[in-house]
């Protein structure tokens, strides 16, 4: 997956999403809140951020929207360790490799 840009605030609904899986609105705000003290309203404008970007989709089961991540936190590191070896190391992974197993 190409690199989309996710702001720090994205990231938090985002993790929302991967530690408890699809959820249904009021749910991802209380999950969100549990370590963000936001309003509904940022949350809300921070999730149409987020599926306008395709990395969250909005599926309509049992009769409520769920909110589902389309990207694995996993990937999500990898794509966003890329942008740092890209932008600080000339593109090499290998040399962000090092780094990481010396240590920083």
């Amino acid at each position: 997956m190409s690199r989309v840009h996710v702001t720090e605030a994205e990231s938090e609904v985002l993790a929302a999403l991967w530690r408890r899986g699809p959820l249904p609105f009021v749910s991802l705000i209380e999950e969100v809140k549990a370590v963000q003290p936001w309003g509904d309203a940022t949350i809300k404008t921070l999730l149409h951020r987020l599926i306008g970007k395709g990395l969250v989709t909005s599926v309509r089961e049992e009769g409520r929207q769920r909110y589902h991540p389309q990207m694995t936190r996993e990937d999500f590191i990898r794509v966003e360790l890329r942008g740092l070896a890209h932008r600080f190391l000339g593109g090499d992974p290998a040399a962000l490799r090092r780094i990481l197993d010396e240590g920083i």
